[in-house]
């Protein structure tokens, strides 16, 4: 039984690290490559470092995988926003099939604040 939850978790985790990789190379611009190397990525790595921690059946081997998983969990999505900011603020350009730009026209480079809210967007 061990073996087959073991089987499962790691083979899960490499379909989504090989879904990521797949996303990476079709998604058309920086801002869309981010979120398979932040989602599914992440969630494949988690998925096999759990399929590593019931594989061994060490509490030890367990704890460090539970800590690397929250540091992932943790850090993937802030490493993705610091990478399409500085994406946004050096000028790298949106896909020619991008439908929408909310920052256009709004974003101070020098203040590096919004300087009104969306167009349609109601005030609590």
């Amino acid at each position: 039984m061990k073996e087959l939850l073991t089987f499962i978790l790691t083979g899960g985790g490499s379909l989504f690290v090989l879904l990521a990789s797949i996303g990476l190379l079709r998604m058309p611009d920086l801002y869309t490559r981010i979120h398979p190397s932040s989602k599914a990525a992440t969630l494949g790595t988690v998925l096999i470092l759990i399929g590593i921690a019931v594989h061994f059946e060490d509490g030890a081997i367990a704890v460090r995988a539970v800590l690397i998983s929250l540091f992932l969990f943790l850090t993937a999505p802030v490493a993705s926003h610091m990478i399409a900011r500085a994406g946004f603020l050096s000028g790298v350009p949106l896909a020619e099939e991008t439908s929408i730009d909310e920052l256009s026209g709004r974003y101070d480079l020098e203040t590096h604040c919004l300087s009104c809210p969306p167009a349609g967007a109601e005030e609590e």
